[in-house]
């Protein structure tokens, strides 16, 4: 459920903006969103594990939020990224 050290550190090198940013709305919707394919997946085969299904609300809460605060500093970044990690609008 969770994502690996090096899954982590590629998603950070591929969306960020500079070298080690780990704080940018971009690297950190694509880590939720990384954690949040890997809950559904789990979702699948435990379809019953509602402590779990409260966690991913949250994250997808989360998510919104940034895409949200994004969409309103810079259109452009924002609809680059939802290109790139493939989510609807």
């Amino acid at each position: 459920m969770t994502i690996t050290a090096e899954r982590k550190n590629a998603l950070v090198k591929e969306h960020g903006r500079v070298e080690g940013d780990t704080g940018s709305p971009e690297v950190q919707i694509a880590i939720l969103t990384e954690r949040i394919r890997n809950l559904t997946e789990h979702f699948k085969g435990h379809k019953k594990d509602n402590h779990s299904r409260r966690g991913l609300l949250m994250m997808v809460n989360k998510r919104r939020s940034l895409l949200d605060y994004l969409r309103h500093k810079d259109g452009a970044r924002y609809t680059d990224l939802i290109a790139k990690l493939g989510l609807r609008k």
